[in-house]
């Protein structure tokens, strides 16, 4: 219960109102570990709650966004996926994103030279422009493992 007080409080400090259709949304990224489009939400949502509308779930995960309440990933068959981010700011990440199957990696185990590096340009893109950056969002795009095989492999069938 403490969990669905943050999400009202928070949506409330940022002057949004708080209802049913986006505490069922928050519930279904709260229980996945996956990142899930509109269309996943709006299908795992749909049985128990058959009044909500795609359009509703498209325009909450766009709010949610902007609150900075989730991840937003823009996924390679032009659908964006979303996940939860925990309220503490420990979650950052990046992506990376298999171009052939779409499947996303979080990446969470930054090395400090890879933390100075997205610093030192934050720092300079900031002064550069005399813009206040307050989040970012990097994404990697390639091969998973198994798409990175299966390529190797059409490659030895065609020699």
């Amino acid at each position: 219960m403490q969990g669905r007080y943050n999400w009202r409080r928070r949506f409330r400090a940022q002057c949004a109102r708080w209802t049913l259709p986006r505490e069922n949304i928050l519930d279904v990224l709260s229980r996945s570990s996956r990142h899930l489009s509109a269309k996943d939400i709006y299908g795992s949502l749909y049985a128990m709650h058959p009044g909500i509308g795609l359009t509703t779930v498209y325009r909450t995960l766009e709010l949610m966004s902007r609150l900075g309440l989730v991840h937003r990933v823009s996924a390679v068959d032009g659908q964006a996926r979303y996940a939860l981010r925990k309220g503490d700011g420990g979650d950052h990440h990046h992506h990376l994103i298999c171009t052939k199957c779409g499947k996303i990696i979080d990446y969470r185990d930054f090395m400090p030279e890879e933390l100075e590096l997205v610093r030192k340009i934050e720092e300079t893109l900031a002064r550069k422009h005399n813009f206040l950056i307050q989040d970012h969002n990097i994404e990697f795009l390639g091969l998973c493992d198994k798409c990175r095989s299966e390529h190797k492999s059409d490659i030895m069938k065609e020699v």
